[in-house]
């Protein structure tokens, strides 16, 4: 919010405003789109780039669809619709958004109980074998908090973590990974990607140790490993020792997906897995969530995209101020009940509820 203040000091003419609300909660995103109106009727021309289509719908008078960095149409908004968008955007007709569930969920994986630190107190929540969980909540809550503490990145003070029913201590990312667990964070191009490295020293960072046989590092094995995810994720490079930086945003992101695959993962922790990528790369991560937990993988998904969470989760984690205010099933979550819960409101009555 601050660095949006800040352009409104000078006489703006033309703003270019590239994913404003992608840190905004639903009611800052209010807050900023009466900022844009009102800057409208003073005659200042907005460039707006989003990946979020209602807020195209919500807030532009004209939309211009890119990809593969050119012009593919531009259009009244008025005059079109998110169907002909998407289809645009992808190239094909996207007509499933969020795959059908087909994973059948069984035996619970992981288990937290009373897990404190930081910001956060008290979580305790488990993921079966096959479930999505999804992490909602205002921005602040302590979702990615919670997740880092998981995975070693921060401490815990007081926390009991068990991997099939077996009592696990983790106090780095490397015991993480060695227990299986991967960690996809918010933000790939500081903590998710080396960014000067190749896609394949990248994606074989976390499982390096795989491929060394009598103290030689297996090149042949390695690279033919690599070849296959990407081909798997439909990675657009020019080969694996493509530089990650060089690639888009969504490609970055599979990347990321196919270095924590790459560790067969017990547990996969994804923290805002579809930030700033485009629909169609969304789609094809939701396919592979799907493919996964169908496999038995469970999965951690925090989100602060409601449609996203409501879409993908079988079970959705709602959390307010650094603690758990209640976990909704599939069938009773609206967007209504988790806003309820992520505020604070009738949190006691939807904990009572999750706890019957």
């Amino acid at each position: 919010m601050i660095e949006i203040a800040k352009t409104f000091l000078s006489s703006v003419k033309i703003l270019i405003m590239d994913e404003p609300t992608s840190a905004l909660t639903e009611r800052e995103t209010e807050k900023l789109f009466e900022v844009i109106r009102s800057l409208k009727e003073r005659g200042v021309g907005i460039v707006y780039i989003s990946h979020r289509m209602e807020e195209i719908f919500q807030i532009t008078d004209k939309v211009t669809v890119m990809r593969d960095g050119i012009i593919v149409d531009t259009v009244l908004t008025a005059s079109t619709n998110k169907d002909e968008l998407v289809k645009k955007m992808v190239g094909r007709e996207l007509k499933d958004y969020y795959p059908a569930k087909t994973a059948e969920i069984r035996e619970t994986v992981f288990e937290a109980e009373g897990l404190s630190g930081g910001m956060f107190s008290d979580i305790s929540f488990s993921v079966k074998s096959g479930e999505i969980l999804g992490f909602s909540g205002l921005m602040g809550a302590g979702r990615t908090e919670v997740m880092r503490a998981i995975f070693g990145l921060d401490p815990l003070k007081s926390s009991r973590i068990k991997l099939n029913g077996q009592t696990v201590k983790i106090n780095s990312p490397a015991e993480a990974i060695h227990y299986g667990i991967g960690f996809l964070t918010e933000d790939r191009k500081e903590e998710g990607l080396i960014l000067d490295f190749s896609i394949k020293d990248n994606v074989t960072l976390p499982s390096t140790k795989d491929f060394i046989h009598h103290a030689l590092f297996d090149e042949k094995t390695s690279t033919d490993f690599v070849k296959q995810l990407i081909a798997r994720l439909s990675v657009k490079a020019t080969s694996e020792n493509m530089i990650v930086g060089d690639l888009s945003g969504g490609n970055q992101q599979k990347v990321v997906m196919a270095k924590w695959i790459g560790i067969a993962p017990k547990v996969l922790i994804l923290d805002e897995p579809t930030r700033g990528v485009d629909v169609g790369a969304k789609a094809e991560i939701y396919e592979l969530m799907d493919e996964l937990a169908a496999r038995g993988v469970p999965i951690i998904m925090v989100s602060s995209d409601l449609p996203e969470i409501l879409g993908v989760s079988d079970r959705i984690a709602v959390m307010h101020e650094g603690r758990i205010a209640g976990i909704l099933n599939r069938d009773e979550a609206t967007q209504e009940r988790i806003m309820q819960l992520a505020t604070g409101e009738k949190a006691t009555e939807f904990t009572q509820e999750t706890e019957k």
